[in-house]
């Protein structure tokens, strides 16, 4: 069933299935935003059916959908309730579970506001670091505007991974596409929090000497 849903999203790739695979896979449904993105980037430079800026931008527009079902959803339905749901059944075909839910809701305390941004590019907490933002009822225009920088430069990521596969691999597929992007996105998602952290540190003691 999976495997078919996925060779299904690769052989229909446009903008509309962009958008809404990108909001099911930040929403609370398992599913690999590298079996969306690195595929559309490589199809936009194969082809003149997409654009590679755009795949970015309906990406991040999913990803934004996707979020604020999650925040939604943690906020007016509480604490209770979102624990109930990842132990149970469903919840478990999700593969969710309280101890999932426990270490998204630890990150959003040791790391505040801003983790609902460099949350996005963490395995493991992308799809969930909007729960404890509802959780704690965020504001939601700076919850927006965090996962949207968040989710804007994941999917760049991603994006650069499609490019970078057209123009260094003779790869001619999308399948074959999305097992690379899979294979090195996390550790470029990692590079890329280190990149941030270290330019936010240099901010932030610039402005102290100040």
């Amino acid at each position: 069933m999976t495997a078919e849903l996925i060779r299904w999203v690769l052989e229909n790739l446009n903008y509309w299935v962009v958008t809404l695979f990108m909001a099911i896979e930040s929403s609370f449904i398992p599913f690999p935003s590298e079996v969306v993105v690195p595929p559309a980037a490589w199809l936009s430079m194969a082809g003149d059916s997409m654009n590679i800026v755009l795949v970015v931008v309906f990406a991040t527009l999913g990803a934004d959908v996707g979020a604020l079902v999650n925040y939604c959803l943690a906020r007016y339905l509480g604490r209770p309730v979102v624990y109930r749901f990842a132990n149970s059944r469903l919840g478990h075909l999700c593969l969710l579970d309280s101890a999932k839910v426990e270490h998204a809701e630890d990150f959003f305390r040791r790391h505040g506001a801003t983790s609902t941004f460099f949350g996005r590019l963490v395995p493991a907490v992308r799809q969930l670091i909007s729960i404890p933002a509802g959780l704690s009822r965020m504001p939601i225009a700076r919850f927006l505007a965090f996962t949207t920088l968040g989710a804007a430069a994941w999917n760049t990521v991603l994006a650069l991974i499609g490019y970078a596969i057209y123009r260094l691999t003779p790869l001619k597929t999308t399948d074959e596409v999305y097992r690379l992007a899979t294979e090195y996105s996390h550790e470029i998602g990692y590079v890329i929090i280190g990149f941030v952290v270290v330019v936010l540190a240099v901010m932030i003691y610039k402005a102290w000497k100040r």
